[in-house]
């Protein structure tokens, strides 16, 4: 092993974790995308937003959840604390947000 081999490993180990961590980070928020569609749907539906926030959080973990009816739409937006991991360094908080038309009115 080289002196320069041996010094550079450390950024190299860094760069890895930081990519990783990313990838979490895409990979959380597509979930939690697809949850704010799906509770947004549900609550259109007329299902409870007790029950509906249940479920994401068996899906997504915790988050925390706002809803809102903007005309013929009642929307979602969700937020969660991003991964933990390298990233947890940098208190990372994803949101995400969506509607659909309210027939449960």
């Amino acid at each position: 092993m080289t002196a320069e081999f041996a010094a550079a490993m450390p950024a190299v180990l860094l760069a890895l974790a930081l990519c990783l961590g990313a990838l979490q980070a895409v990979i959380q928020q597509m979930r939690l995308t697809d949850a704010a569609a799906e509770v947004a749907r549900q609550l259109g539906r007329g299902e409870s937003v007790d029950s509906s926030i249940g479920r994401v959080t068996q899906a997504v973990g915790p988050v925390s959840a706002s809803t809102s009816h903007e005309g013929a739409f009642v929307c979602v937006r969700l937020a969660a604390p991003g991964p933990a991991g390298p990233l947890s360094l940098l208190n990372v908080t994803l949101s995400a947000h969506a509607c659909a038309l309210d027939g449960g009115r």
